[in-house]
């Protein structure tokens, strides 16, 4: 009974905040690697937007930083892509995130969420976790990139066959997918 009870509780399969449809959660000005601030209005005019959840010191979201890049130069034209890092670990703060997005050649916005607010608002556990936004900025995706951790092994490109779906306006078969990588720590709220 009590497992029914968690199961019912959480609005998505593997989200305990939002659920595919729901409006996105728009967050306050916070500040890129470039020393701009940006909020989600910063991208009205794209199609769709990409918010990824990451960080430096995970080793699964290092190891998926060149897929976020491919992905950011193979739809530059439809989508927008916004890595938002909420870890509060001292490899995770903004001089090592200007640093990681130098030496990487980051072609994607990379924002400091230091409240962890954003990440909460989102329902975000892991790094990496992506939310496919359409133009009303409604979540029409969310959970992992693809199938798996290592790319010469990935046979379901979960975020990109979303996006396809959505252009052609058709449904989304996978809407939903469990993220995998490191969990996010948040900071205890009191």
């Amino acid at each position: 009974m009590m497992l029914l009870c968690l199961l019912l509780s959480f609005p998505g399969k593997y989200n305990e905040v939002l659920s595919p449809g729901d409006p996105a959660p728009a967050w306050p000005a916070l500040e890129g690697v470039d020393g701009r601030k940006y909020t989600m209005e910063t991208w009205k005019n794209q199609p769709y937007l990409v918010v990824v959840f990451t960080c430096n010191s995970c080793p699964c979201a290092r190891d998926y930083e060149d897929r976020i890049k491919s992905l950011a130069e193979k739809y530059s034209k439809k989508l927008a892509v916004v890595a938002i890092n909420s870890s509060l670990q001292p490899a995770d703060n903004l001089q090592a995130m200007k640093k990681r997005a130098e030496e990487r050649g980051f072609n994607f916005t990379y924002l400091f969420d230091d409240s962890q607010k954003v990440a909460r608002a989102y329902g975000a556990t892991y790094t990496p976790e992506f939310f496919l936004l359409n133009q009303e900025r409604k979540v029409i995706y969310m959970g992992a990139l693809d199938d798996k951790d290592d790319p010469d092994k990935v046979t379901s490109r979960y975020l990109e066959q979303a996006l396809a779906a959505a252009e052609a306006g058709m449904p989304i078969e996978k809407s939903e997918t469990l993220a995998r990588g490191c969990m996010i720590r948040y900071k205890r709220q009191k």
